[in-house]
């Protein structure tokens, strides 16, 4: 069975400098397989604390984290004795909710993000859309199998567990890269800085809906 239990607001500090109201997500998910807490605030300054027992995951929350400008909390418990799908793909889903949370009825954000990662021989581009609608385009060609224990299969499960929970049009595109390991970095690097500029508050919206429609759709939620 699998217990979702959302929280009102995060536990990770909330910067000083907020002047609206705060957009934070807490999400506590448990199921046979894992346990999984993300608790996040949008509004950050990079702070990140995660422990997932996915070494090489750990190291992706940590970027988007500070290339992303939030604040992370993520502590997970899972099967990894078996091998790490469930806990890579659970996290994904937390966060994704957790964002999905944060962003509530999406008055006021940029919606749109892009942006291009080089990362030595490595450039990967990410453009997405908070629109409500989940979808991602995915196209990293990793030549290796493993970085260190992690399967890189894992990459696009985790970014699917993302967009589909937090309600994102996701495409992730590589340009150039033939280091496994640069290639998934820069991939995770350029989704951090496209976050950032979609959920960035505009002024000039003065908290409207960014749709003609007037409405966004919610992840989770029949859309109008």
């Amino acid at each position: 069975m699998i217990q979702v239990r959302p929280v009102a607001s995060a536990r990770v500090s909330i910067s000083s400098s907020r002047t609206g109201p705060a957009r934070t997500g807490d999400v506590h998910r448990v199921t046979g397989e894992t346990d999984v807490h993300v608790a996040l605030d949008l509004d950050g300054t990079g702070r990140c604390q995660v422990a997932t027992g996915v070494p090489f995951l750990d190291h992706m929350l940590h970027q988007i984290a500070s290339h992303g400008l939030l604040d992370l909390e993520i502590t997970a418990r899972g099967d990894t004795h078996i091998d790490d799908h469930h806990t890579n793909e659970d996290v994904g889903i937390a966060l994704g909710q957790a964002l999905a949370q944060a962003l509530a009825d999406r008055r006021g954000i940029r919606r749109f993000g892009h942006f291009l990662a080089p990362l030595d021989e490595a450039l990967v581009q990410v453009a997405l859309d908070c629109s409500g609608r989940p979808h991602l385009s995915y196209d990293l060609a990793i030549p290796a199998q493993r970085i260190g224990t992690y399967d890189t299969e894992l990459v696009r499960e985790f970014f699917v567990a993302v967009a589909n929970n937090a309600g994102l049009t996701l495409h992730i595109r590589q340009l150039a890269g033939v280091n496994s390991h640069h290639i998934v970095e820069a991939g995770f690097k350029a989704f951090a800085r496209a976050l950032d500029q979609a959920v960035e508050i505009d002024p000039r919206r003065g908290g409207a809906v960014p749709s003609s429609k007037g409405v966004l759709e919610r992840a989770g939620h029949a859309g109008a």
